[in-house]
């Protein structure tokens, strides 16, 4: 009996032994990095803050205004006429960060035909014009002395006028009433796919990078477990 015992204490403290030489079942070792690895993790999540913010910016200061913007199908406009208006319109212009003033600038109008509809239409030049002052080409952003505004106004009608008979293409609405006609469109499908396309690659670029260093650190941990287990 007491030499049962003896082996029985024997084999148990080996037991022990063995168990003591193993991990314990409750404890994860931390996963093995470098000075390398963590500033790979530390620009993995910077590229994806990086794009969180980018989708944030963007989708204020260009996705809300195209979502909420009309929208226009491709035509082709011809000039008709061109003129200056004899009564010069009044407007707010900003004079440095908190200062405002008032001014007045010169309205030029373009009249084109649209060729999809044979109809006459006022042309303006981007959806930010249309918002502004619609019965006006453009509007002067900043004041300026009257002349500047009068020979800018001139050099513009002078360009239309020597399109005259020339088809070029322009934008209009479908579902609007009058023809509401533009030359170039702010937003439009090409910047949305820029907006959406630089801040998802760099989302993705970030996932990708952090989504390795893990996997490397794992394969480490196995392979040390595993040389372990054979020694």
């Amino acid at each position: 009996h007491f030499c049962q015992r003896t082996g029985l204490s024997t084999s148990g403290k080996k037991r022990n032994i063995d168990y003591n030489d193993g991990d314990p079942p409750d404890v994860h070792k931390k996963l093995p990095s470098s000075a390398g690895e963590d500033r790979a993790m530390l620009l993995g999540f910077a590229m994806m803050g990086f794009s969180v913010l980018m989708f944030f910016l963007l989708g204020i200061t260009i996705l809300k205004p195209f979502m909420l913007s009309t929208q226009r199908e491709e035509s082709n406009c011809t000039i008709t006429h061109t003129r200056v208006m004899d009564d010069w319109l009044g407007r707010a212009f900003t004079r440095g960060v908190d200062s405002r003033s008032q001014g007045k600038y010169p309205c030029l109008q373009v009249f084109v035909n649209l060729a999809h509809s044979g109809q006459k239409a006022l042309l303006r030049y981007n959806e930010e014009a249309v918002q502004i002052n619609s019965k006006c080409f453009y509007t002067p952003k900043c004041h300026r002395d009257r002349n500047d505004l009068l020979n800018s106004a001139l050099d513009i009608k002078e360009f239309f006028d020597h399109k005259n008979g020339t088809p070029f293409s322009c934008f209009y609405s479908p579902d609007s009433q009058s023809e509401d006609v533009i030359l170039i469109r702010k937003y439009d499908q090409v910047v949305v796919f820029h907006c959406l396309f630089w801040p998802s690659l760099t989302l993705l670029g970030g996932a990708l990078i952090v989504g390795m260093v893990r996997l490397t650190q794992h394969l480490s941990l196995l392979c040390e477990k595993y040389s372990s287990a054979v020694r």
